[in-house]
């Protein structure tokens, strides 16, 4: 018995001795596991951001700036964050996302005139280095909602080739906010809703724009992990451009404004304040909020004839005066120093870019040649801007204007090209800066549009070509000082001379008529090849070319061998 015993005792310590190194060892790897896990779950000192963008938005469109419209959303967001008061952009769609993703004027990049054209060959140049690069570099996780308008001629102008991860959301400047369709003439129609670089077919449930991007974005926040990756999310909603067009009950809130177009515009605002308020909730609801910039900005101004307001701002959309350029635009944010405040530093879209690369802990390289600024500490703590001019843009090639000449400039400037500078409180315009009335509110009764009696008018044959105004002084243009100062207009002509002198060729080529959806199965896309893809293609071509005459080829020869043995026969 002895002997079997101690066998088997021995064999049992052993088996225990040996259970006991393993769960010591299984405990110690779950404990490191553990550890692991809670590195990974250190919240990163890196930001998340999320940058609003929204299109067409008037400057008076907002409550807190006197609308009828009712924004309680963005009215609390901006209150207890930092309202950006004395903030631009550009006049049009395609030069505020250009100057946005590249912080770089748009005399830098070629796209000078206008806008991307869903039938031109053109892009936001593919040597730019883009904004989610650089902080896809830094470490975020880089995502893009909406609206894009930068071009999509070829592939590699597709948001997911310039540095965003995941992109969902239209590629052109306007559209069906329900079928996601766009006509661009007779015979130019077609699908515009894509996930990634493929037409978004099968997750299109018909939905409301503005409504079907806020859940694509509330379904990112829900899918990434905020301890792990620090996120940058760029939402740009299609709304409230034209055409105008809500769901019927956000109309029912606004009965006591006759005027139609003004009706269902200020219906996409609430839609749109009602959007951002379930983005936010989903901010805190997920754990980033503590740990988020949010950044709201229209992309230009209002434009009366589709129901905006930029009163009492003059002009409106496409047009150098301050309603085409002066935006709403504030930062909300746990992170701000000075919260409840407004800045009134001078601050442009394209300082997003350096400002929002250093704030993500990213590196801003000299040859990037950036003409944006980091105005950070202009808006979380109130101190001054480090910017002191904007270049509004110097398009030449738009239509000049019939007085202009070098003899207006002071043989500095043709006055007959279309430009706009800041120089501190001064405004310089040249050319013809687009239409210039003041539309007061009372311009939206149940008049039609096109009725202009209400505003008040300005008279074009007065022979201007040259436009001076202290906008501090004067932020609605009333007063005309450039002949009281020339010595001011002479020092600001020669500072727009010394930026035309950097300025590239205009990027603006005639519509490709392979551009047609019909040719791409009824979607908009890229219809060009790139060097890479054409050669693949030729090789493609030449083998089926060559394996077709090598079946002919072999086919001949086995007929000639038939007919031999047939006469040898």
């Amino acid at each position: 018995m002895f002997i079997l015993w101690v066998p088997v005792s021995l064999f049992l310590s052993f088996i225990i001795s040996q259970t006991w190194s393993v769960q010591m060892s299984w405990d110690n790897w779950n404990a490191d596991l553990r550890n692991r896990g809670n590195e990974f779950d250190k919240p990163s000192s890196q930001p998340h951001i999320v940058f609003i963008l929204v299109d067409d938005q008037g400057f008076r469109d907002v409550g807190y700036h006197g609308s009828e419209i009712k924004t309680p959303t963005l009215d609390r967001l901006a209150a207890q964050g930092v309202k950006l008061e004395n903030y631009y952009v550009q006049p049009l769609c395609s030069p505020s996302r250009s100057q946005l993703m590249t912080g770089r004027y748009q005399i830098h990049t070629g796209l000078q005139h206008s806008i991307i054209r869903a039938t031109q060959p053109n892009c936001l140049p593919l040597e730019n280095v883009t904004l989610p690069q650089k902080l896809k570099q830094a470490g975020y996780s880089t995502h893009m909602v909406g609206k894009w308008h930068l071009g999509f001629y070829k592939r590699g102008c597709l948001p997911t080739q310039r540095g965003f991860d995941t992109f969902f959301g239209s590629l052109l400047g306007s559209g069906d906010y329900y079928s996601h369709y766009k006509c661009e003439g007779p015979g130019m129609c077609g699908y515009d809703l894509y996930e990634g670089e493929e037409a978004a077919w099968e997750q299109d449930r018909g939905l409301y724009s503005t409504v079907m991007f806020t859940r694509k974005a509330i379904s990112i926040l829900a899918n990434h992990n905020p301890r792990r990756q620090p996120l940058f999310l760029y939402l740009a909603y299609q709304a409230v451009h034209s055409p105008l067009q809500v769901p019927a009950r956000y109309l029912e809130r606004y009965k006591g404004i006759p005027n139609l177009h003004r009706r269902k515009y200020a219906a996409m605002v609430s839609c749109l304040d009602e959007a951002i308020h379930n983005l936010t909730l989903a901010l805190k609801r997920y754990g980033y909020y503590d740990n988020t910039v949010i950044v709201y900005s229209s992309d230009n101004g209002g434009q009366p004839l589709a129901g905006g307001s930029n009163w009492p701002l003059r002009g409106s959309k496409a047009t150098y005066w301050e309603g085409g350029i002066r935006a709403v635009g504030f930062v909300h944010s746990p992170l701000l120093v000075n919260k409840g405040t407004k800045c009134r530093s001078l601050v442009h879209i394209t300082d997003w870019f350096p400002t929002l690369v250093t704030l993500g802990e990213g590196t801003l390289d000299e040859d990037l040649s950036l003409d944006g600024y980091d105005v950070w500490e202009a808006i979380s703590e109130g101190r001054p801007s480090p910017r002191q001019d904007i270049l509004h843009n110097i398009d030449p090639i738009y239509i000049k204007a019939k007085n202009g000449s070098w003899k207006a400039g002071y043989g500095l400037w043709n006055t007959a090209i279309r430009a706009a500078l800041r120089v501190g409180h001064w405004k310089l315009l040249t050319g013809v800066p687009g239409y210039s009335d003041w539309v007061p509110p009372q311009t939206f009764s149940n008049q039609r549009l096109t009725n202009r009696y209400h505003n008040e008018r300005v008279r074009w044959d007065r022979g201007n070509s040259i436009w001076l105004f202290n906008i501090t002084a004067d932020p609605y243009e009333r007063v005309d000082l450039s002949q009281r100062y020339p010595h001011i207009v002479k020092k600001m002509l020669i500072r727009l001379a010394q930026y035309n002198k950097t300025a590239v060729p205009v990027r603006y080529p005639a519509k490709d008529l392979r551009s047609n959806p019909q040719y791409n199965g009824g979607v908009w896309g890229p219809w060009y090849k790139d060097e890479r893809e054409e050669q693949e293609e030729d090789e493609r071509y030449n083998n089926l070319f060559t394996n077709h005459l090598g079946k002919r080829r072999w086919k001949k020869k086995s007929k000639n061998r038939k007919l031999k043995r047939k006469v040898e026969e």
